[in-house]
């Protein structure tokens, strides 16, 4: 193992708009399989870069020929190969695109349909119910309703559904395909010059966030392209990716789907996330994004095997074995974790995790057998991709090297060196749609953005965070706490699930203590013969933060009897802490 040293930036081929993208892609690699899915339980279909551009030409072609030329169109449903289509439809059009998050309430995606100005929605089944009752109500203001079947068998009549009627405001993801084939065939080149601006407004996000209402974040195509040109700089991709996350979160759809295209990749598309391990095996791909709980799920699955199975111990001694041999120049890290491989589908090299903290344990681990754990940082306001670590760069304590289209500064520095990250450069957004308020408590007016995350950089120019300015705890002393970095101390013991540090306050109100929250992994405590968690539980705890300063260390444990709720993008809300006290 080598010096950690960083290296020049790879090369990529410039790209101004997604239509570039998608020329070149075309030009390029028109041949080459650009998408790979499930068609049915038996049946793998394939769509190559000149199937997918022009599926994606007809559907700008019909939507256009209806009079839709700049409208906002917003889409809902589940990851599949008609989402993409949809997706890079509008992103090379002229008009503005707004992924709906499946998984909001009913209520919430009303008010972001009307909030967002959509006057498009595509749908999938499951919403047939909201849009039947609210069509005429609530989204009167939506000219066209197209409803998306992902079975690639069913018929036109199934496609649409008969509460349609004969109204020209509902139609079928099929219906519009087909017409649109039919206008490409007749020669029909409206669509094609069309798009919008560079610097105009193409996709507005609403953010998720863990307090407050959500707001819609507006990018424009240049911060969007920004991010593949630049982020293929600092950390590559390969041939082939398993795609997984949600496609209504920016991390999947630029950092995820837009870069995969730029680089001419075979992109996978996982049906359930059920199915992950199960469809790892059988597209075999090489890299894949995900949030750091699925490689935690990945980490304890490989050690709960080989203790189950009797090779802990070895697996432990050809870790380390491998390690040295490392140091002397030799790599055998496929061969001697080839079962481990096997299991990942055979050719995983790469996986890169956004959206939370990597233990360092767990990058260590995969880096040990021969899988690259590459943690990066971003917000979605900054479109999302702020930092990544590198191939041959990376530090899983960090956050890796900032993109070089951007400036950073920290603001309100302590004298530990930590400050508010704050960005400026080609990837931070517009503002907040319609929410100039909002807008000006973030964004200045010379472009500098205030994440709301505390951070720094190292000596040799890495980002670290150490947490997010909201759940910053000022201690009666003086001294601050960023919960994160001891939630991520306690996150080793292996039978801690889920941890929440949060203050204690005093009869006068003052936050002079700290307390840790805790949900466990029963499975593990039973299989450790942990018969008293309570107990364990505070010896483990003092022991895991033993190096932190004493104004750092647990006063009180609370074990709770379930998990902590959740936004939809998987990250705890910190107002829901209840619990039974621990001594």
């Amino acid at each position: 193992m080598k010096e950690l040293k960083n290296y020049p930036l790879y090369e990529v081929t410039p790209v101004h708009s997604v239509r570039e993208l998608l020329t070149m892609a075309e030009e390029e690699a028109g041949d080459k399989i650009a998408f790979r899915f499930r068609a049915d339980e038996e049946t793998i279909r394939d769509v190559t870069y000149r199937e997918f551009v022009r599926d994606v030409n007809a559907l700008g072609s019909a939507l256009t020929e209806k009079g839709l030329v700049g409208d906002h169109i917003a889409q809902i449903g589940e990851n599949s190969y008609r989402w993409i289509t949809v997706y890079l439809t509008v992103l090379q059009g002229d008009g503005v695109y707004v992924p709906v998050d499946k998984d909001l309430p009913e209520s919430d995606i009303i008010n972001i349909l009307c909030h967002s100005d959509s006057t498009v929605l595509f749908f999938t089944p499951k919403y047939d119910d909201l849009i039947r009752q609210n069509a005429d109500g609530a989204l009167s203001r939506i000219k066209l309703f197209v409803r998306v079947v992902n079975d690639e068998h069913a018929s036109a009549e199934e496609c649409r559904a008969p509460w349609f009627g004969n109204s020209p405001r509902f139609t079928s993801y099929q219906e519009l395909l087909a017409r649109g084939h039919e206008l490409l065939d007749q020669g029909y080149a409206y669509y094609a010059g069309h798009q919008s601006g560079e610097y105009d407004l193409k996709m507005i996000v609403y953010t998720s966030g863990t307090t407050g209402m959500a707001k819609g974040v507006m990018l424009s195509e240049h911060n969007l392209v920004s991010i593949v040109y630049y982020g293929l700089q600092v950390s590559t991709v390969y041939d082939t990716c398993l795609s997984v996350l949600p496609y209504h979160h920016t991390y999947e759809a630029v950092a995820g789907i837009l870069v995969s295209l730029h680089h001419h990749s075979t992109i996978c598309i996982n049906d359930s996330l059920s199915n992950v391990l199960k469809n790892l095996n059988l597209y075999k791909p090489d890299y894949i994004y995900l949030v750091p709980a699925f490689a935690e799920v990945f980490y304890r699955k490989i050690w709960s095997t080989a203790a189950k199975t009797g090779k802990e111990a070895g697996l432990k001694a050809l870790i380390k074995t491998s390690n040295g041999m490392r140091k002397m120049g030799v790599d055998l890290r496929k061969k001697f974790f080839k079962t481990i491989h096997e299991s990942f589908g055979g050719n995983l090299r790469k996986i890169v995790c956004g959206g939370a903290p990597i233990r360092p344990e767990v990058g260590e681990f995969f880096d040990s057998i021969g899988i690259d754990l590459i943690n990066g940082y971003g917000i979605t306001e900054c479109s999302p991709l702020v930092a990544a670590n590198r191939d041959y760069f990376n530090d899983w304590n960090t956050v890796g090297s900032p993109l070089p289209c951007i400036e950073l500064k920290f603001d309100d520095v302590t004298p530990e060196g930590i400050g508010e990250i704050c960005v400026k450069g080609d990837i931070v957004m517009l503002g907040y749609y319609k929410q100039p308020e909002a807008t000006k408590d973030v964004l200045t007016e010379d472009g500098w953005f205030s994440t709301g995350d505390y951070g720094m950089m190292n000596e040799r120019g890495q980002l670290i965070i150490t947490g997010r300015k909201k759940n910053i705890i000022v201690l009666a002393n003086g001294k601050n706490i960023y919960p994160e970095e001891i939630e991520n101390y306690i996150q080793n013991i292996p039978y801690v699930k889920e941890v929440v540090v949060y203050s204690l306050r005093n009869e006068h109100g003052e936050e002079t203590k700290l307390c840790a929250e805790i949900f466990l992994n029963e499975e593990k405590v039973q299989e450790m013969g942990i018969t008293d968690p309570a107990a364990s539980l505070k010896k483990d705890v003092a022991q895991a933060t033993s190096t932190l300063p004493s104004y750092k260390a647990i006063s009180k444990i609370v074990i709770r009897q379930k998990e902590f709720e959740k936004t939809t993008t998987n990250k705890i809300k910190r107002q829901s802490i209840s619990g039974s006290t621990v001594g």
